[in-house]
């Protein structure tokens, strides 16, 4: 079976234009077929605060008003998805920008409100994967941004992590899925203030001990959550660390895996 990889880049990378390049650069280098996701890193809020729109963040996601949506919408879906896809060009690669909406890759739901109404924030419902299926076999690879859409007309501010680990599922009955998650720390780590300390596999038996033994930071959580999720639905592995995992196996990161 072919491998697919889906790898999902932060803010740390397209906030630092040769950080930005120099990964782009490796990506497209890789032969395998491949799934660039990516963030949104901090233009956005940038953005809206020379907008004079109110910037606010709840445990890390972005309360999403109509103001906040079309902001999100011009930075992540316009200058930054298409940015990567022109440099990507000219790296050879053949690449193509989606949002969920295009195609009808990515169909989600707005998130229900409970104590924290996230405004127009969406939860992965489906992936389609008919469309990518032909691009792939023409290698041509898609480039994600975090915004999806609910098949009503309605465009959704989501998760990142979350649509390149329901990219990875949707593809794991038809490739040997990969998933990375490329962030600024060396991998998952037993002390958040030693960037070797890194915990080099992490099985699910493992994942429940460092849970009780709280040797996980907090921050971890929700990726680690996303990652679990994905090798509970047959993704192969996930790996966490520095772009540089993708391109030198001697370095550390951390793999999951059953």
């Amino acid at each position: 079976m072919t491998t697919l990889k889906v790898i999902k880049i932060g803010g740390n990378i397209i906030d630092d234009d040769n950080a930005l390049n120099q990964f782009l650069k490796g990506f497209a280098s890789l032969k395998a077929p491949k799934i660039l996701v990516h963030g949104g890193g901090k233009l956005a809020t940038k953005l809206a605060e020379q907008m004079g729109v109110e910037v606010n963040v709840i445990e890390g996601r972005r309360i999403t008003n109509q103001a906040t949506l079309d902001i999100i919408t011009m930075v992540y879906a316009g200058k930054i998805n298409k940015n990567i896809v022109a440099k990507l060009q000219a790296y050879h690669c053949n690449a193509m920008g989606f949002t969920g909406a295009d195609g009808n890759t990515i169909v989600s739901e707005k998130r229900a409100v409970n104590t924290i109404d996230y405004g127009f924030a969406g939860d992965v419902k489906k992936v389609n994967t008919a469309l990518l299926e032909v691009l792939l076999k023409t290698n041509t690879t898609p480039v994600f941004c975090a915004i999806t859409h609910d098949g009503n007309g309605q465009l959704l501010n989501t998760n990142a992590d979350t649509i390149a680990s329901e990219l990875a599922i949707g593809f794991a009955s038809k490739y040997k899925t990969e998933l990375y998650y490329c962030f600024e720390k060396n991998g998952v780590l037993l002390d958040v203030n030693n960037d070797d300390s890194v915990i080099e596999n992490i099985d699910v038996k493992t994942y429940q001990n460092l849970i009780d033994t709280d040797s996980i930071s907090e921050g971890m959580l929700p990726k680690l959550n996303n990652c679990f999720h994905a090798i509970k639905h047959k993704v192969n592995k996930v790996c966490i660390g520095k772009t540089d995992m993708l391109f030198n196996t001697q370095i550390k990161y951390t793999t999951i895996q059953k």
